[in-house]
C-alpha cells in the first residue's frame, strides 16, 4: 500500500519539476541573450547618447532635462538602474515630490523594455505595439500628471530622497554575480508558483480566486481563464514572472484576444508591490505611484478594449500571432 502511495507522489513531484525547468528554460532563452546585448550597450555608452536625445520630451512633462538619463537608464536597464543614475545626477535635491511622481509613473510604465518587450513577444504580442504602448503610455501618463500638479498646485514641496544606491561592480565578473542571482531568483520564484498553483488547484481555491477576478477581468474585455497570467503579472512582474506568462500563453487554453489584452494592462500595470516600493523610496507621491497609475491603466484598456472589438480578425495579426510552440488557437 506503501509503495502505491509513493507512485502517485512521485510521479506527480516528476511532473512539477519538468514543468519547473520547462517554463525556467524557455525565461533562460529569452533573458540571457538580451541581457548580453544591453550590457554591450552600456559598455558602449549608447544609453547616454540616447538620454540626451530625449531630453526635450522631458521638458514637456514638466521635468529637468537630465531626467531622460534616467528614465532611458530604467528603459533599457531596469528601475534600479535608473535609481543610481538619479541618485549619481543629484536630482533628489533639485526637484519636488511632483516631478519625481511624474518621472516615477513614467519609470514604472517603460522599465526593462529588452527583457519585457521580447516576453510579451514570446506570448505573441507585437513588437512595435508592446514599444507604443509602454513608451507612449508612460509619456501620456506623464503629460496629464504634470498638467493636474501645475493646475492645482499640488506636490510642490522638495522630494525627500529616501534610498541611497549601494557601488556597484561594473566588471564582467560582477555583471555576471548579479545576473546569476536574478536567474537563481527567477528559479526559485518559478517553483514556488508553479507549486502554489498545484495546491490552490488542489484544494479548489483557484476557481474561487477566478470568481473574484471575473468581473474584474470582464469590465477589461478578458475571459475568466487569463486571471493566472493576471495574477502573476501583477504580483511578479514580466521578468520574474515571464516564464511562467509565455507557458500559459502557448498552453492553447486561452483565446488570442484574451492573451493579448491582459499582457497589453500588464504593460502599463505589473509588479505592484515591489516596483512600487521601489520608486516610493525615491521621494514619490504613493496615491499617484500605485492608484494613479492603476486607474489611468484601467482607463487606457478599456477603452482600447471598445476599439479592439471594431477591428476585422484579419487586422489581428498587426496586434498579435500565436505563439511558435502553441497549438492552433482562435483569436477569441
Amino acid at each position: 500500500m506503501t509503495s502505491i502511495k509513493r507512485q502517485p507522489f512521485k510521479a506527480s513531484l516528476i511532473d512539477w519539476l519538468a514543468e519547473v525547468w520547462l517554463i525556467f528554460w524557455s525565461l533562460v532563452k529569452i533573458m540571457v541573450p538580451v541581457l548580453l546585448v544591453v550590457r554591450l550597450v552600456e559598455i558602449a555608452g549608447w544609453i547616454d547618447d540616447l538620454g540626451l536625445l530625449i531630453q526635450p520630451l522631458m521638458v514637456l512633462v514638466g521635468l529637468p532635462g537630465e531626467m531622460g538619463l534616467v528614465w532611458m537608464a530604467t528603459m533599457v536597464g531596469n528601475i534600479y538602474t535608473g535609481m543610481a543614475v538619479f541618485y549619481q545626477l543629484g536630482l533628489g535635491e533639485q526637484v519636488t515630490v511632483a516631478q519625481v511622481s511624474v518621472i516615477g509613473s513614467m519609470m514604472l510604465i517603460a522599465h526593462s523594455l529588452p527583457v519585457e518587450v521580447a516576453i510579451a513577444r514570446a506570448t505573441g504580442v507585437s513588437l512595435w505595439f508592446t514599444l507604443l504602448l509602454r513608451i507612449g503610455g508612460a509619456l501620456l501618463l506623464g503629460l496629464v500628471l504634470n498638467g493636474i500638479y501645475n493646475y492645482f498646485s499640488l506636490l510642490q514641496t522638495p522630494a525627500p530622497l529616501l534610498w541611497q544606491p549601494e557601488i556597484a561592480d561594473s566588471s564582467w565578473a560582477g555583471w555576471l554575480l548579479t545576473q546569476g542571482q536574478t536567474l537563481l531568483a527567477a528559479l526559485l520564484i518559478i517553483a514556488g508558483l508553479t507549486l502554489l498553483i498545484r495546491i490552490l488547484r488542489l484544494l479548489g481555491i483557484e476557481r474561487l480566486i477566478h470568481l473574484v477576478l471575473e468581473p474584474f477581468l470582464r469590465a477589461l474585455g478578458i475571459g475568466v481563464k487569463a486571471s493566472n497570467i493576471m495574477l502573476v503579472g501583477l504580483t511578479l512582474g514580466l521578468s520574474f514572472g515571464g516564464g511562467l506568462l509565455i507557458r500559459e500563453a502557448r498552453s492553447g487554453s486561452i483565446g488570442g484576444k484574451d492573451i493579448f489584452m491582459t499582457m497589453a494592462f500588464l504593460g502599463l500595470c505589473h509588479s505592484l508591490i515591489e516596483d512600487t516600493l521601489l520608486i516610493l523610496l525615491l521621494g514619490a507621491d504613493l496615491t499617484t505611484i500605485l492608484w494613479g497609475r492603476l486607474a489611468f491603466s484601467l482607463l487606457v484598456i478599456i477603452l482600447f478594449a471598445h476599439l479592439f472589438k471594431q477591428i476585422p480578425d484579419k487586422r489581428l495579426k498587426w496586434f498579435y500571432r500565436s505563439p511558435s510552440g502553441a497549438p492552433a488557437n482562435k483569436a477569441d
